[in-house]
């Protein structure tokens, strides 16, 4: 199945979704592909903000406005080098929690959900960075940021429960 038909199966069956895509077998180039397509979405997410910080808003008074290509570069380094290594590590931290509670699972199923869940939910992500750069900060784009966070605890929940319960 496509992998976007997946992300829209996933915000109504993620143990579902999650359940199939451990069907396929293991596959750390599936893995890695979903880390990082959902770490460039975010990263993506991101430019509105940024281009908004770049233009001088949200600034304290006197304060002045960094160049957005330095903005950009950051922000690029930071989710396409720095946050995929502690997103492996988190995902291994996790699977080793879950064993002590009676997890059966594999680092790669631990692996696999949170990378999955990230890419399912980056829609969300990429309406809260519009949000934020559109509207700014404020109480609408803190309700988005909550619905991400909600949805993106359920998602990762179910996935890990389908992911530790299957050996």
């Amino acid at each position: 199945m496509p992998v976007t038909s997946d992300i829209v199966r996933t915000w109504r069956a993620p143990r579902a979704v999650m359940r199939s895509i451990l069907d396929q077998g293991r596959r750390e180039d599936r893995a890695i592909a979903y880390l990082m397509i959902a770490c460039f979405l975010i990263f993506v997410a991101q430019w509105p903000r940024l281009s908004r910080t770049a233009a001088g808003f949200d600034l304290p008074p006197g304060v002045e406005a960094p160049e957005l290509d330095r903005l950009m570069a950051y922000e690029f380094l930071a989710w396409l080098m720095v946050w995929p290594l502690f997103l492996y590590f988190l995902a291994g931290a996790l699977h080793l929690l879950a064993r002590l509670v009676g997890g059966k699972g594999t680092m790669y199923g631990a692996r696999i959900a949170l990378f999955w869940t990230m890419l399912a939910t980056s829609p969300a992500i990429l309406l809260h960075g519009m949000t934020r750069g559109f509207i700014g900060p404020g109480v609408e784009s803190n309700l988005v940021g909550a619905i991400w966070l909600i949805a993106f605890t359920i998602i990762w929940v179910q996935s890990m429960r389908e992911a530790e319960s299957r050996p």
